[in-house]
């Protein structure tokens, strides 16, 4: 999907299915890249930030908009705070030891999955 597309349809979205599009977004863009980026399963504060200013400069999205789907992923418990740490869910870390794509459809179905 094109950004041009995921505007357009976002435009015709309501709040629950844009909330779970900046999410998908956010993961997809910024948490999963970063994550693979530093090659551990999380990051801090300021690396979030570098990466996020990269990828909104890029796909010429509002940071508020990356901001809401990061605080979306944190009530979900995808990505979990520690002081000034960010994590990811421990059940996403075989994915990032194998370097996976991991889609946003993926971590609900693996972190919601009861074993």
């Amino acid at each position: 999907m094109t950004l041009e597309n995921y505007k357009q349809k976002e435009k015709m979205k309501g709040k629950h299915a844009s909330s779970t599009e900046n999410r998908r977004l956010v993961w997809e863009y910024v948490i999963w890249p970063l994550i693979l980026e530093v090659n551990r399963n999380y990051f801090t504060i300021q690396e979030y930030h570098k990466k996020r200013d990269t990828v909104c400069d890029e796909k010429d999205i509002f940071p508020s908009k990356i901001a809401g789907g990061f605080v979306s992923l944190l009530v979900k418990g995808i990505v979990v705070r520690e002081k000034n740490i960010y994590s990811i869910h421990y059940k996403l870390i075989p994915y990032m030891r194998k370097k996976a794509h991991l889609d946003y459809g993926t971590v609900i179905r693996e972190i919601n999955t009861k074993k």
